[in-house]
């Protein structure tokens, strides 16, 4: 029962700090930065942070730890893959979507692209996420997908979306970071602390925290799903699951 109230102590505080980074970053360019549009304005270079923030963290983090909700052990696995898989392609289409907006502003404006090293990181992750569903879907989604390379990719696939998700964090501090430097060039000095500053800070902290628990839940071997620790590797893939 206490592995079960931690675990649920911190998904709670996890979907809590998660709905803190969304509601920071949206009030953030809605309030300080003059809200949205898609016409290759500063406007919508907007849409970035928000739906990297929302997308690449903190619905990839949801995501990730799914599957250690005690509640799922017992039933069958079919509509949480489904559940994790479908999360994982929002998350990586809001991802795509987010740059695709600064991309676009980049260019209406004659702005160079991918020359710092937060835009190396960004775009790096991106990739990196989308082989990760590509190879999922292929090894654990599709019924000839044989045993013998489930096995082999589950510790990989564990171990790159840890990873995924701590350079997603990179990415979003490095860019919180980068943009606040470049609207606090003049007066008022980033060094004055401005109130927006001040928010942009916090919401750099609210992403760490988030990334800090998520990533406890998934370090936590007492909260893993018991058909899927090391020792049992005896799993089908989603299609053939479906009459268990």
């Amino acid at each position: 029962m206490r592995p079960t109230v931690s675990f649920y102590t911190c998904f709670v505080l996890s979907l809590c700090l998660g709905l803190a980074c969304v509601v920071c970053v949206s009030v953030w360019n809605s309030h300080w930065r003059g809200g949205f549009a898609w016409d290759s304005s500063s406007l919508q270079f907007n849409w970035h942070p928000v739906l990297m923030v929302t997308g690449l963290v903190v619905l990839y983090g949801i995501g990730a730890v799914l599957y250690r909700v005690p509640l799922t052990w017992g039933q069958n696995k079919l509509p949480w893959k489904i559940l994790h898989a479908a999360l994982m392609l929002i998350s990586l289409v809001l991802s795509i979507i987010g740059l695709c907006a600064v991309f676009d502003f980049h260019n209406a404006k004659n702005i160079p692209n991918l020359y710092s090293l937060h835009s190396w990181i960004g775009i790096a992750v991106t990739a990196l996420f989308a082989i990760q569903w590509v190879v999922g879907m292929a090894g654990f989604l599709l019924p000839w997908s044989p045993t013998s390379l489930r096995v082999l990719l589950k510790p990989i696939h564990v171990w790159m979306g840890g990873s995924i998700l701590t350079l997603s964090i990179a990415a979003c501090i490095s860019g919180i970071n980068e943009k606040l430097f470049f609207v606090f060039s003049k007066n008022p000095p980033y060094s004055k602390l401005p109130p927006e500053a001040v928010l942009a800070n916090m919401l750099g902290v609210l992403i760490v925290a988030f990334g800090m628990v998520v990533l406890k839940i998934l370090s936590t071997h007492e909260w893993q799903r018991p058909d899927s620790r090391p020792e049992d590797i005896n799993y089908t893939p989603i299609l053939q699951e479906e009459n268990e």
